[in-house]
């Protein structure tokens, strides 16, 4: 098909408790709307069905106001875009079917996203005049969330390679599993990035995995975290309250050392050296800085998104959506959202 001039893409963010729309013009983002759900907090986790719920609550007026910030009337849409996973199928199911309601009464395609491609073209990101520097391909993105940790080669806007993968927990599970065992508060991961800064990270020592290649795992170190805890309480039921800074800062550093230890590998056997974070726990103010740290000693050429673009967002979403209408790749409305879905599937 002939390339439009002034594509505009509304992409629509529903995978878990983040209800987001956002709206992109040639590449362009022009506005970018998201309604947190707090409910979840005294859950101590995600509530599937309280943020099915809450979606359905908010989707209209968030979309409603993505597009007013935008000054895009919504008959100039070219495209819907909306997250078809990985995620929680109810919340999917929420962004799915007012997508495909859209696309039918405008008379648009339809364009799926995966959710994964989205954090990874985060860093593509530009608010209208904005001219940051943009990766040049190839690069090798740290891919780490709630649910996921993977290095991949990104060959293009919409070509990947998954080059190494958690083989159980993610990283920002580790995150927040321990803080649940210290008694902190969900989400656990920015409260102990916060309690880091005030603690040793030296002061306690972690399990660390031996994995062959680029793979990942985090379950020894959870196991680990839980026995050190565990066992200090039982002699002194004020450890934790009394350590707990430093529990956190140590916690911090064997995440990023494991995290860290295989990207090298990766950076060293690729010979690539432009080397980007994405994700929710890119994040971590630990984590950013061993980034920076790093770039400086091995002399990488890094990519650090804004901290707006690391949490669930609509933005990306729109974003994967302009390169994939670029290239005709539009989904039927017979597309079902799925809570897993292939890496590769685009």
């Amino acid at each position: 098909m002939q390339k439009k001039i002034e594509v505009k893409i509304l992409g629509i963010e529903s995978s878990c408790d983040d209800t987001s729309a956002a709206v992109v013009c040639d590449g362009k983002l022009l506005s970018n709307v998201i309604n947190s759900q707090s409910i979840h907090e005294k859950y101590g986790g995600v509530v599937p069905e309280l943020a099915s719920r809450a979606h359905q609550q908010n989707i209209v007026l968030v979309v409603k106001e993505a597009l007013a910030r935008s000054e895009v009337p919504m008959g100039d849409l070219d495209a819907i875009a909306f997250t078809k996973g990985p995620g929680l199928l109810g919340s999917l199911l929420v962004g799915a079917s007012f997508a495909k309601g859209l696309s039918v009464s405008l008379g648009i395609p339809l364009v799926g996203v995966n959710h994964l491609h989205g954090h990874i073209l985060a860093h593509f990101l530009r608010e209208k005049d904005e001219d940051e520097c943009v990766p040049e391909f190839p690069f090798l993105c740290l891919l780490v969330s709630g649910g996921h940790s993977q290095i991949v080669l990104v060959k293009d806007y919409l070509d990947f390679e998954i080059i190494g993968k958690t083989i159980d927990d993610a990283a920002g599970e580790a995150f927040d599993k321990c803080a649940k065992v210290m008694g902190l508060p969900y989400p656990g991961g920015p409260v102990i990035d916060k309690l880091s800064k005030l603690g040793d990270e030296n002061k306690f020592k972690f399990s660390k995995p031996s994995i062959p290649g680029f793979d990942y795992s985090f379950s020894g170190l959870k196991t680990s975290f839980l026995y050190t805890v565990r066992d200090e309480v039982a002699k002194d039921p004020e450890f934790v309250t009394n350590n707990v800074n430093d529990l956190a800062a140590s916690l911090q550093k064997t995440i990023i050392d494991i995290l860290f230890n295989k990207l090298e590998k990766a950076v060293k056997q690729t010979g690539i050296r432009r080397v980007a974070i994405s994700g929710g726990v890119s994040a971590n103010s630990g984590l950013r800085n061993r980034m920076l740290m790093t770039a400086e000693r091995k002399k990488w050429q890094v990519y650090i998104p804004k901290i707006s673009y690391t949490t669930d967002n609509a933005a990306m979403i729109a974003l994967v959506g302009y390169y994939m209408y670029q290239k005709g790749k539009f989904s039927s409305l017979s597309l079902i959202p799925q809570a897993r879905v292939n890496f590769m599937d685009l």
